[in-house]
């Protein structure tokens, strides 16, 4: 659980009303109307002022969720790619330092072509048809928006990033590319390999010449199946682990992801980082390592 003494913060209430908001694929006059409020008193309720409890109540009765997820009290629970990659968007504003372990690499990291290519993946990716396939393509659009005011926030604040990359999803990554199903054109294969190939160049510049702020460290060990990451912040630190995926074969449709300020989850986690971090290949020698890879399984090469 959460330390006692931890205060409940009403602005972060409102942010997750938000996220949990748009995750249900909720318009704002949608929501305010199943809670029989005004659009201008939703619009404060996600600002962090809520009147009344029972508010609150009749909020999470309606988003699905429980109230203690809804104050962030305890575990934070979510369980869809859109609302917790918006949590991920509103923790990253507040953080002066991002630590985390991710395939094939942090989405911050990559380039506007990346963008680009996922939208492209997650749309192959649907599987509904008829009347499903309109709230898929918008659930698409949708989590790209908020991955791209996540990238845009990044860009402009510039957070401290250290960033933990499988060389097993690298790997993957340089053989499929980014891929939604393996039923693709070869000639779309064959794009989405280079894509991948160039995405990892990116990578390999990253160690070879640093910018300032952005730490990669390249994990050759077995690594956990589901990623996470340490948001640091002035006051507190935040984790966040998550079977939601952005690489190689990425995963926003089923899963459920947790959020948790709890000291013991924290210093687990930080303790896996660490220990990950020490073994890993870093600078020049991190370089060189993804130059072998690309030799051996980059399109052309392999």
């Amino acid at each position: 659980m959460q330390e006692s003494s931890a205060p409940i913060r009403f602005s972060e209430i409102g942010e997750r009303l938000r996220a949990f908001r748009m995750g249900r694929g909720l318009a704002p006059e949608d929501l305010a109307g199943r809670l029989g409020i005004s659009r201008a008193a939703l619009y404060r309720a996600e600002k962090g002022q809520i009147p009344k409890i029972e508010t609150l109540t009749r909020i999470s009765d309606v988003l699905g969720v429980s109230l203690p997820t809804l104050l962030g009290v305890g575990i934070e629970y979510v369980d869809t790619a859109i609302a917790f990659f918006e949590r991920m968007r509103q923790l990253e504003e507040t953080s002066h330092q991002i630590v985390g372990l991710f395939g094939p690499i942090s989405y911050l990291l990559t380039s506007d072509t990346y963008d680009a290519t996922l939208r492209e993946v997650l749309i192959e990716g649907i599987t509904e048809t008829g009347s499903g396939r309109a709230p898929a393509l918008n659930a698409v659009e949708t989590l790209m928006d908020v991955l791209a005011a996540r990238k845009a926030a990044y860009r402009r604040k510039r957070p401290l990033i250290a960033s933990l990359v499988s060389s097993a999803d690298i790997e993957r990554f340089l053989l499929h590319g980014l891929v939604g199903r393996h039923d693709l054109l070869p000639e779309t294969i064959a794009r989405r390999r280079r894509e991948a190939l160039a995405e990892t160049r990116a990578i390999r510049d990253l160690l070879r010449d640093p910018p300032i702020g952005v730490q990669v460290g390249i994990v050759r060990e077995t690594i956990p199946a589901t990623s996470f990451q340490i948001f640091r912040q002035p006051d507190r630190a935040v984790l966040a682990i998550s079977p939601f995926r952005l690489g190689e074969q990425p995963n926003v449709r089923v899963g459920a992801a947790l959020i948790t300020s709890a000291p013991e989850a924290l210093e687990l986690h930080e303790s896996i980082a660490q220990q990950l971090w020490q073994r890993a290949f870093r600078g020049s020698e991190g370089a060189d390592y993804l130059d072998d890879l690309i030799r051996r399984y980059s399109i052309g090469t392999s």
